[in-house]
């Protein structure tokens, strides 16, 4: 099996520390010595070597990665073992060897345009057309509307729109099938449509990953500026388009690794809850953040993102936090599944619209 000479050079050196067993989110789930970045490195390279097959074992275990990053941050060595799990399942779609699970829901975007299938567009309103859109995302489209986000830049006073069609941005495709023509078509779908809008406030942080990073890499032109959600509040609540009351609240944040780590943006989500009450940081915060969910493994690994999830609460309960603050809607999700009752759990609309 032929791998790129420089994911190959990766995968031979990510192997000999023990660096990724402290920090994966999903290893620390499971407990198995598969799961870590090191021992996923060793199989890839025998695979790389043909002194094994590339079995559906080791595909299964390329797709029990969140891709979060966290391994990545925390090596002082430098080796980037999400982009050579990517290339494993470029290579694993190219050969035709993805596992079901995988397929079904490769097969439901090209369909149907997102991994659930057919969302049910009856529950989004109609809304007036204008130059600034608000990209609500496949995971809130299919599990809820982002009604608070909606009321949110209502009340600020925000002329924009919502699509009942929205277009798939490509971040789903590209976590389960990476640089393929099949993710790159999606993406440049949603480009298109993009193109009709001077701005586009991304409601989800995974989406917004993708257009101002997967987009340029990949050399596909993205005419409107692309924004986050938390940075487009953060800016309305500085501009006093949102006047807030700074209260007794105690907020910590939940950094999304998508903000935190791939797009450096860390200080909005900070402005904003400083301005409604006070802080209390995790332990590990900001490029150092834990992943507490991932809407695509909850379909095929349900129990394990619960195990995660969990885990990310006792590390809330250990900073004796009060109300835990998500930017991400499937971290908001997977922490709600398995929420303690002796904590609470905002977005940050919510937190937000609690100090108004």
């Amino acid at each position: 099996m032929e791998f790129s000479p420089k994911s190959k050079q990766h995968i031979d050196s990510c192997r000999f520390c023990w660096m990724c067993h402290h920090i994966c989110p999903i290893g620390n789930a499971t407990g198995l010595e598969r799961n870590t970045a090191r021992a996923r490195a060793l199989s890839l390279s025998l695979v790389a070597r043909d002194a094994i097959d590339y079995s559906d074992d080791v595909i299964s275990n390329v797709y029990e990665c969140a891709l979060c990053g966290a391994c990545v941050a925390d090596c002082t060595t430098g080796w980037d073992p999400v982009m050579f799990t990517k290339e494993a399942r470029l290579k694993a779609a190219l050969d035709g060897h993805l596992p079901k699970y995988i397929m079904d829901m490769v097969s439901n975007v090209m369909e149907k345009g997102s991994i659930y299938g057919k969302i049910d567009t009856d529950k989004i309103p109609d809304f007036k057309p204008s130059d600034t859109l608000l990209f609500i995302g496949e995971v809130t489209r299919a599990k809820g509307c982002a009604k608070n986000a909606v009321e949110l830049l209502q009340r600020a006073g925000v002329d924009f729109t919502v699509l009942k069609d929205e277009p798939n941005s490509g971040y789903s495709m590209d976590f389960m099938l990476g640089a393929s023509a099949e993710t790159k078509a999606v993406m440049e779908k949603c480009a298109k449509v993009l193109s009709n809008y001077k701005t586009v406030i991304c409601y989800d942080p995974s989406d917004a990953k993708v257009m101002l990073r997967e987009y340029k890499e990949w050399g596909i032109e993205l005419k409107p500026e692309v924004v986050t959600f938390t940075a487009f509040v953060a800016g309305l609540i500085k501009d006093g388009k949102l006047k807030v009351n700074k209260t007794d609240l105690v907020f910590t944040p939940q950094d999304s690794a998508f903000l935190a780590r791939d797009l450096e943006e860390t200080q909005p989500v900070r402005n904003i809850l400083s301005a409604c009450g006070n802080l209390r940081e995790m332990l590990l915060n900001r490029k150092e953040t834990v992943l507490a969910g991932n809407s695509i493994m909850h379909e095929y690994m349900g129990d394990v993102m619960k195990k995660v999830a969990k885990n990310r609460w006792v590390n809330a309960k250990n900073m004796d936090a009060k109300i835990l603050v998500t930017e991400c809607p499937a971290e908001y999700m997977g922490l709600m599944e398995v929420k303690p009752d002796d904590i609470e759990l905002m977005t940050i609309e919510e937190a937000v619209l609690k100090c108004l």
